[in-house]
């Protein structure tokens, strides 16, 4: 699998396709200001980033999802990001060439992500992006470890899941990819937890840079 050209690209979204965490860092901290708290460095919520909204409140106010008043508290972080998704967050800028290098090929390209559609399509809109299929925490019954959003964005993209490569900075996305049938990419330069080795994930291939990925992408593209 791992040896395989990739036909078609699914991306994670959060993380690594794109840089997210500034306007996510803004919206955590707003609800630490809310409460007079002060704010939390910008090193330490980019890591929570991939775990969701509940993660950051958990982050910004020590309460567990169960706890009350967690969903108050994420409705505020929510609301505050929802403002302005896309002020400061950025496609990682070697992914943005690769893609219009993808995109002038006529290859395909989605994203499946755990965001909810409400952010993610301002988001992509924002920042110019068109991919073939954009897969949502809210648009099947499941999301991902589940390989389900996988599949679908697959048969979007009218190719089989053998012939996608599906990037991500989570573990849960090697899970999902692997259960697919999909090449799992994992890339180690998005928001991860301190202590957690991203090479210890079930992926079949692991690239620390966006520059390293892209690299071996264009390099698949040429058949080396």
């Amino acid at each position: 699998m791992a040896g395989r050209s990739p036909r078609a690209l699914l991306f994670d979204l959060d993380g690594t396709l794109v840089d997210t965490a500034p306007d996510l860092a803004r919206a955590t901290n707003a609800l630490r200001r809310h409460h007079g708290l002060p704010a939390l460095p910008y090193p330490v919520i980019r890591a929570q980033v991939s775990n969701g909204g509940s993660a950051l409140v958990t982050l910004a106010l020590g309460l567990a999802k169960e706890a009350e008043g967690h969903g108050e508290a994420r409705t505020f972080l929510l609301e505050a990001y929802g403002r302005a998704v896309a002020e400061e967050s950025r496609v990682f800028a070697p992914l943005e060439h690769l893609l219009a290098e993808w995109e002038g090929n006529e290859r395909p390209w989605g994203i499946v992500t755990n965001k909810p559609r409400a952010y993610a399509v301002p988001l992509v809109e924002a920042l110019g992006l068109v991919p073939g299929a954009l897969l949502c925490a809210d648009d099947l019954p499941v999301k991902k470890p589940d390989p389900e959003p996988l599949r679908e964005a697959a048969r979007r993209l009218q190719t089989t899941a053998s012939d996608c490569w599906y990037i991500g900075d989570h573990r849960r996305d090697m899970q999902a990819a692997r259960a697919a049938g999909m090449a799992a990419v994992a890339v180690g330069y998005g928001y991860i937890e301190e202590g957690d080795d991203y090479r210890g994930w079930p992926a079949d291939l692991w690239f620390d840079t966006a520059e390293a990925l892209v690299a071996a992408l264009r390099g698949a593209g040429r058949g080396d």
